[in-house]
């Protein structure tokens, strides 16, 4: 598993001393990369579980990506992220996860690379109205080796669809975990990263699986929620 562990209090003492309690910086950092397709919610989920204020990187849509932006489905959308959205989480026990929300369009996939070093895993969101935009994504952290889980985004007024329907339609592998989500709620979007931890510590050799490749605990969380 990839972190990244920061320096300890520069007197040497533990944080936990009471010189320490100045020292704020995470025992251990991980980075986690959220992707997907154009207008699928990347920014909308850093924000929601983002501790801190979240950097976004969005300009206006304008007459120049007529043609080069696929606007099918998100019609209504007048920005785009050019670069990278970014926010923090803190967890117990001095753990922090970055957020890196990459750029969905083509153009600006040369990001990735860059964005994707160190990174524990990602969150790959899906949006079931357009689900051929998250192959790119899919695709990209399948050959890297990167572990990732499908988080469909429930837009209001989508169909819905069960997560076997969605792993069928984007032939993921049984291993991946794919559950639904909201984006916009803290709660559901934090689910997903659980899920992409656990997952994550599976693949390094850690926890069993329910036999589906899920979390258990993420998964039924999840489902709980949209019950």
């Amino acid at each position: 598993m990839n972190s990244v562990r920061s320096d300890p209090p520069p007197d040497g003492r533990p944080a936990d001393d009471e010189a320490g309690d100045r020292y704020d910086g995470p025992r251990v950092a991980l980075k986690i990369l959220v992707a997907g397709g154009f207008g699928v919610g990347k920014t909308t989920m850093v924000g929601a579980v983002s501790e801190i204020r979240p950097l976004r990187t969005e300009e206006a849509l304008t007459d120049a990506s007529v043609g080069v932006d696929d606007l099918d489905g998100v019609a209504a959308k007048s920005t785009t992220t050019v670069a990278m959205d970014f926010g923090r989480i803190t967890l117990r026990d001095g753990v922090a996860i970055y957020l890196f929300g990459t750029p969905g369009q083509e153009r600006f996939w040369f990001m990735w690379n860059e964005l994707s070093r160190g990174a524990l895993g990602a969150v790959v969101l899906a949006d079931t109205r357009r689900l051929t935009s998250s192959f790119a994504s899919i695709d990209y952290f399948e050959e890297r080796g990167t572990p990732f889980v499908v988080a469909v985004n429930c837009f209001d007024g989508a169909d819905r669809y069960d997560p076997p329907e969605v792993r069928t339609a984007l032939d993921i592998d049984p291993h991946v975990p794919v559950l639904l989500c909201d984006a916009r709620q803290t709660g559901s979007a934090k689910e997903i990263l659980v899920a992409l931890v656990e997952h994550a510590l599976r693949l390094a050799g850690g926890q069993a699986t329910n036999g589906r490749g899920e979390s258990p605990r993420a998964w039924q969380s999840v489902s709980s929620a949209e019950e």
